[in-house]
């Protein structure tokens, strides 16, 4: 079973100017790494105990980390797990372009022999994002798609690029100084994928192990499930290698807020737009976004969506917009830049729905799952007379939209938090 114990291969710490470096493997409690689709960056929480002549400081006596090296903010890590069996890839940022930085030293306690702390830990690009801003204007024709593989390329200046969907819709805009990740996000909210037919709007972008990935919920939600698991109140002996399998726990924290997807608009939303070139509001007839339009068009994790009885026939949200037309370009254009109409409302509803289900789980290790993966879980259904079937409504498939590979020498685990937009099986709405 992949609970077990992790061994470190390689935990270097190295100091700002890179003339110190410090083992620190040996003092290494714990490790967590998290992912999260709505994170721009991966990161990380190392808790480290030092009992003292680490390193040698700069009066040429031995000196703990905390004040040797010394740790400020900054450091470089290089970070190598090895995975705890033979299905599990481990950890492995050990390459000088996938180092680890010290973002922040926390929790440090100082004692007589022994000193612990934690660091926590960002990737390079998060570092170069706090120190960079995007000034140019990209213009008019251009897809959001290229323009935002051209601010990860040139701006945060990486080749760590995992999956880049096709974007259907060009937009024109000015980077108005402002940094990569804010764009990057931004533009997510604004993209409609490419060849998707009736599918709808609503991008993200987050970083992985894999990379940066800007990616269609609708892309994300055809995926193949990466692993299938299964809750049982009585787990099997280490020897099998099924056990991998087993929920170790599961909480259901969210079963659809109804009120909080009506104040969003969810259902269904009137479009108010201002064209400053004719002076002209949006007309009666196509201010109305109303979701029960796009059920037989949406792919979905469970069955197809089912709307509460009369709350999408009213809009619960009212979204005003001047729309963006003719000032990119010195001449002047009749339509508008990136229209809202095709995206805004397709978006929020699609962020929205994916929330329907939100679902704790802890597993065993298993490193080779990222956020943004589709699983699929098995959960029993609660009944005296079919105590060995599965819960047909809240069984399937589930987004992992954040994770935590927890590593230390005792015990190895996969936290994760899965959402979906709708109950029941896989359903033929998805064939």
């Amino acid at each position: 079973m992949s609970t077990k114990g992790s061994e470190y291969e390689k935990l270097i710490l190295e100091s700002v100017d890179q003339s110190k470096t410090v083992d620190i493997r040996l003092g290494t409690y714990s490790i967590d790494y998290y992912e999260d689709i709505f994170s721009p960056t991966v990161t990380a929480k190392i808790i480290v105990m030092d009992t003292g002549g680490s390193i040698t400081g700069k009066n040429g006596k031995s000196q703990s980390i905390y004040n040797g090296l010394p740790l400020r903010g900054g450091e470089r890590l290089s970070l190598k797990i090895r995975g705890n069996s033979d299905t599990n890839e481990g950890l492995d940022f050990s390459k000088p372009d996938d180092y680890l930085y010290v973002s922040s030293i926390s929790n440090v306690i100082s004692k007589s022999k022994t000193e612990v702390f934690t660091l926590n830990l960002v990737s390079r690009e998060a570092i170069t994002n706090e120190t960079t801003r995007v000034p140019i204007k990209f213009p008019t024709g251009s897809s959001i798609s290229s323009s935002v593989t051209k601010i990860i390329s040139e701006y945060l200046k990486t080749d760590r690029v995992g999956t880049i969907d096709s974007t259907s819709n060009k937009y024109g805009f000015i980077g108005n100084m402002r940094k990569p990740f804010t764009l990057l996000v931004w533009l997510a909210s604004k993209s409609v994928p490419d060849a998707s037919g009736s599918g709808t709007a609503g991008f993200l972008f987050y970083q992985t192990k894999e990379g940066f990935q800007f990616r269609s919920i609708d892309n994300l939600i055809k995926q193949s499930p990466k692993a299938s698991y299964t809750y049982n109140e009585v787990n099997e002996s280490d020897f099998f290698r099924n056990n991998d399998r087993f929920i170790i726990s599961y909480t259901t924290e969210r079963n659809n807020n109804l009120l909080e997807k009506l104040r969003l608009g969810t259902y269904s939303s009137q479009r108010i737009f201002y064209d400053p070139l004719t002076f002209n509001f949006t007309p009666q007839s196509q201010s109305v976004f109303k979701l029960e339009n796009y059920v037989d068009k949406t792919k979905n994790l469970g069955e197809k969506l089912n709307l509460p009885s009369n709350l999408g026939d009213l809009p619960s949200r009212i979204i005003t917009q001047v729309l963006d037309i003719g000032t990119m370009e010195q001449d002047v254009s009749t339509s508008a830049n990136a229209n809202p109409f095709e995206y805004q409302s397709q978006a929020i509803m699609r962020y929205n729905i994916m929330f329907t289900q939100t679902v704790s789980m802890t597993v065993p290790l298993n490193t080779n799952l990222n956020a943004g993966d589709i699983i699929e879980c098995k959960f029993p259904k609660i009944s005296e007379s079919d105590k060995n079937t599965f819960d047909d409504e809240q069984s399937g498939l589930y987004m992992i939209k954040e994770l935590c590979h927890h590593f230390d020498t005792e015990a190895s685990y996969t936290s994760m938090k899965l959402i979906r937009d709708t109950f029941g099986l896989h359903g033929k709405n998805n064939v």
